[in-house]
């Protein structure tokens, strides 16, 4: 056995090992591949004897190619485990692009490579795992993701109004608030944080000010799950309407608890039953025409029937038994956020569960900071925020979006290396995201081969325009390109549109209608297209040749001329020119050509210079002398042919 493998068997180094054997009389062991007899081996265990031997026995020592690692290696321990010097270890490094001191660590993948070069077999050493008591003085946990069921304690419902435009979502919701919420609260809940909490029969709801469902569904696109239970409203006067069945698509997608408030029924035109048949036809029936779905007449200018309304929302969140921890860290969602004169970034969220309290360490998305003062919905600064609270938050590095999620974290050096994480994979995100395409993008020439496929988002004024339109898109047959409508629909643009255009990378159309507040922003921002028409026949041109404009063309090469070099003139500051005769064709200045010498094409480029004794040309004929010089080349040589030809793209058709 050699000394290297017995200080390997030991855990020592061979160093030690050889101090050891020079100690005992033993010269002949000098280094670590010195060849070591029985003897001298039964020697050396005996002085430096396995930890644990009298208890347990010691596992078999690893056969002499195989070495065990638990993680990286530094250069110089690795080198001597393969019998190397260190600087032939860095050398070979060095070789795989990785430049590494005697005193750095190799990574694992890396030193593998080298081993396996060497005959020797590199594997991770399982490590024993020991079972040990944890006691206070231990370093604190991760916090579970679960919550015991001791710990729980009933929380206030969340409830947003969605619905179309008009159909009073504000209006009802201005009239609970007014009715319902105590003395001093009424007044700017809404403005500074978005959400306010009424008081019904001494329990609490906590409402979110999000009008109409688009706000709703941007939340939901960010994963924040900030409603309990969604209340569609329906004007009892209309009916349901293109934005009301998209509310109930959204908040099916999300799983929420779905209401119906059937508003305006003080007006003449109202017919309650004719709403339900309609909603039975969404797959929504109500609970007395035997359904399970909760369906409350109301109306907002006289107050009627808003204390049912109430009473079922509670009577829906005792069925859903919404419980919270509040002995947790603070976990909720961003409502909206901006920077305030004198205050800086602030924040209004809402706490899902857990506890927020003034001094902690959150971050919301990639920003952070350490939570300076929290304001309640009456403008009341607090020290704490429990499960479905709203609150104001103040102490943020930067504006957080809207949607985000916030959590609160041990302390403020974990608070940033998060934040720092996620702002360089937003980084990286926005480097790498794929262009938005437009239709300024789509109809000019293409150099790559591109999906031939066009996705359009559509809107109309009325259906009967909406279904004229699909039919003529669809009437234009190609094999080659296919038009696919992610959403077809009737009314103006909304976010819902830009937001689906934006992830699908889609143009949007509009027919006869226009964009809502907000919309042109949010599309810059985004980068969607957004086109107008008021014209059928422009629209269906265009869309057309965007179609015919994702065809890459075909491309011809139109030859026009020969010439053939008959001599060479240095021109010491301008370098060579090819003093030749054009045998056939013609030769324009715009042209490219193409060196042939011995049947060979050894050159392929644009003309530069074409000019007939000291004048430019812009076309020389058949049978004239002329001179010209090819872009960077310039090792003419008398014979050589050069060939004219001038490029023509053709643009494919449907």
């Amino acid at each position: 056995m050699r000394v290297h493998e017995i200080a390997r068997e030991l855990g020592l180094l061979s160093k030690d090992v050889l101090a050891k054997l020079n100690a005992e009389g033993v010269t002949d062991a000098k280094n670590h591949m010195s060849l070591l007899t029985q003897e001298q081996v039964a020697l050396v265990r005996k002085a430096f004897p396995r930890p644990g031997a009298a208890e347990a026995a010691e596992p078999a020592a690893p056969p002499p190619n195989k070495i065990l690692l638990r993680g990286s290696i530094i250069v110089k321990e690795f080198a001597e485990l393969l019998h190397l010097k260190p600087n032939q270890l860095i050398a070979e490094l060095m070789m795989m692009n990785v430049f590494a001191s005697i005193n750095e660590r190799v990574d694992l993948k890396i030193a593998q490579q080298i081993a396996e070069k060497h005959g020797f077999t590199l594997e991770h050493e399982k490590k024993q795992i020991e079972h040990k008591p944890v006691t206070k003085a231990a370093a604190p946990a991760a916090e579970p993701t679960d919550d015991r069921p001791e710990d729980l304690v009933p929380r206030p419902p969340i409830v947003t109004f969605m619905g179309h435009v008009d159909h009073g979502k504000t209006s009802l919701l201005d009239k609970i608030r007014n009715t319902q919420v105590a003395a001093g609260e009424s007044g700017g809940i809404t403005q500074h944080i978005g959400a306010y909490t009424v008081t019904h029969h001494d329990r609490q709801i906590t409402f979110l000010d999000t009008p109409g469902h688009a706000a709703f569904t941007a939340m939901r696109a960010r994963g924040a799950n900030l409603t309990d239970i969604a209340v569609i409203v329906i004007a009892a006067d209309d009916g349901i309407m293109p934005q009301t069945r998209e509310a109930i698509q959204h908040a099916q997608a999300a799983k929420v608890c779905i209401m119906l408030a059937l508003n305006k029924i003080d007006l003449p035109g109202a017919n309650v039953d004719r709403v339900k048949r309609q909603l039975q036809q969404e797959g929504l029936a109500p609970e007395d025409w035997g359904g399970n779905i909760v369906c409350c007449p109301v109306s907002a200018v006289t107050g009627a029937g808003i204390d049912h309304l109430l009473e079922m929302i509670l009577l829906q969140a005792e069925m859903l038994e919404l419980s919270a921890n509040p002995q947790r860290r603070a976990q909720g969602y961003v409502i909206e956020a901006r920077v305030e004169p004198g205050m800086g970034p602030t924040a209004s969220i809402l706490v899902k569960r857990g506890t927020l309290k003034v001094g902690d360490a959150v971050t919301c998305g990639p920003c952070w900071g350490r939570v300076k003062a929290l304001s309640s919905e009456q403008g009341v600064k607090v020290r704490t925020a429990g499960p479905s609270m709203a609150v104001k938050l103040l102490g943020l590095t930067s504006v957080p979006e809207p949607g985000a999620e916030f959590q609160v974290q041990p302390n403020d050096r974990l608070a940033r290396a998060q934040s720092e994480r996620l702002m360089a994979e937003k980084r990286l995100q926005e480097i790498t995201a794929p262009k938005r395409a437009t239709l300024d993008d789509l109809m000019r020439p293409q150099t790559a081969k591109a999906a031939c496929k066009l996705r359009v988002v559509l809107k109309a004024d009325v259906q009967g325009s909406l279904e004229a339109i699909q039919n003529s898109l669809g009437s234009i047959k190609s094999d080659k390109v296919q038009l696919e409508f992610l959403l077809s629909g009737v009314g103006n643009i909304s976010g819902n549109d830009v937001l689906l255009a934006s992830a699908s990378s889609a143009i949007i159309i509009g027919f006869h209608v226009g964009k809502e507040d907000g919309i042109g922003n949010l599309a810059k921002r985004e980068g969607v297209e957004i086109r107008l028409y008021s014209i059928i026949y422009e629209l269906l041109d265009e869309i057309r040749a965007v179609m015919a404009g994702l065809l890459e063309p075909t491309i011809h090469q139109i030859v026009i001329g020969h010439a053939e070099v008959r001599e060479v003139f240095d021109l010491t500051k301008k370098g060579k020119v090819a003093g030749c005769m054009v045998t056939d064709g013609h030769i324009t200045s715009r042209a490219r050509a193409r060196v042939q010498r011995g049947g060979d094409v050894v050159y392929e480029g644009a003309l530069t210079s074409l000019r007939r004794f000291h004048n430019d040309a812009a076309e020389v004929h058949e049978g004239q002398e002329c001179g010209m010089r090819l872009d960077n080349y310039d090792n003419y040589a008398p014979g050589d042919v050069f060939e004219f030809f001038e490029v023509e793209k053709i643009a494919q058709q449907l």
